[in-house]
């Protein structure tokens, strides 16, 4: 297949676009910043990708077999009116210009499916609620940004399958997530992060990226998928096994005021979490490889 991929140079984008390459498809990376694409895809290791920045993307999806779309600024950085503005903007604008090429495509040329990444922070925060693809929107902040990013995503034209993916908290090596939380764990001997008992739904880097490849091939993939594996655990508890991965006591709590500190607003993704289940995964079958997170954590530990 011919694949275009916006946020190729993010953490869930650079690994997809190794396995879509490894797997023999051609890969379009719609990029903001050439010189960035271009030192993570080198021509060496990446014969035959196309690299183009936005004057060049309606080239690029017009004659693509699929987009998938995971750009956006990182959730986790310290949360400004700015940041949180560009959070948002980040977002919903990518997606807007992806639908409007996908959109005004001539019939020969216009892709035909759409994989589109929103998150779990749709569905807001709560320690005793779970989740599944069929829950109601949250009031917070993110659920907000969620529901215009997945809004503008429902535009796309309805002969395009349309697959909305709501990634969970992506545990992977060289970024995400863990490298955020690692640092902070060693400072404090490694305990858990606020109260404990907040809810965490994690997705190893190889499943959610196996996720998005099913969804490109697999008709029965539509519509709403949570991307998350399939037993979430309590914050208390991940620290847990990350301590004992790491070869550290987990003994701590790290206090909130230290997250704060560290993360300004955007400790809330940390500090508040939600029980979200890929319900529609499951029913569909998709094979994930870490169905719990202590062997997850492992493999990714051990990845010298």
């Amino acid at each position: 297949m011919t694949v275009s991929v916006t946020g190729a140079t993010g953490f869930i984008g650079r690994r997809l676009v190794q396995r879509l390459h490894a797997d023999n498809h051609n890969v379009r990376v719609l990029t903001r910043s050439r010189s960035k694409a271009e030192s993570i895809f080198s021509v060496k290791d990446f014969p035959g990708i196309i690299i183009a920045e936005e004057a060049g993307w309606k080239d690029c999806i017009e004659g693509s077999n699929a987009v998938v779309n995971l750009a956006g600024m990182p959730i986790s950085t310290r949360w400004s009116p700015e940041i949180k503005m560009e959070i948002k903007q980040s977002r919903v604008r990518v997606t807007t210009k992806v639908v409007d090429l996908i959109n005004n495509s001539p019939q020969g040329v216009r892709p035909t499916v759409l994989v589109s990444a929103t998150a779990v922070g749709y569905y807001g925060t709560s320690e005793t609620q779970v989740f599944d693809e069929s829950s109601p929107s949250g009031n917070d902040y993110l659920a907000q940004v969620c529901r215009e990013w997945e809004g503008t995503a429902l535009k796309v034209s309805k002969d395009v399958r349309l697959t909305l993916i709501r990634i969970g908290v992506v545990l992977g090596k060289d970024g995400g997530a863990l490298a955020k939380m690692i640092p902070l764990f060693m400072m404090f001997a490694g305990g858990p992060l606020g109260s404990g008992q907040q809810w965490f739904s994690w997705i190893h880097l190889d499943d959610i990226v196996n996720l998005i490849c099913e969804a490109l091939r697999n008709p029965s993939y539509k519509g709403v998928i949570n991307g998350t594996a399939p037993n979430p655990i309590r914050l208390s508890e991940m620290c847990e096994h990350l301590g004992n991965a790491m070869g550290r006591p987990s003994w701590l709590p790290v206090p909130d005021f230290a997250l704060k500190a560290v993360l300004g607003e955007g400790a809330s993704v940390v500090l508040e979490g939600q029980k979200v289940l890929p319900a529609k995964a499951k029913e569909l079958g998709f094979p994930f490889k870490y169905s719990y997170v202590k062997d997850a954590l492992k493999s990714i530990l051990s990845q010298g």
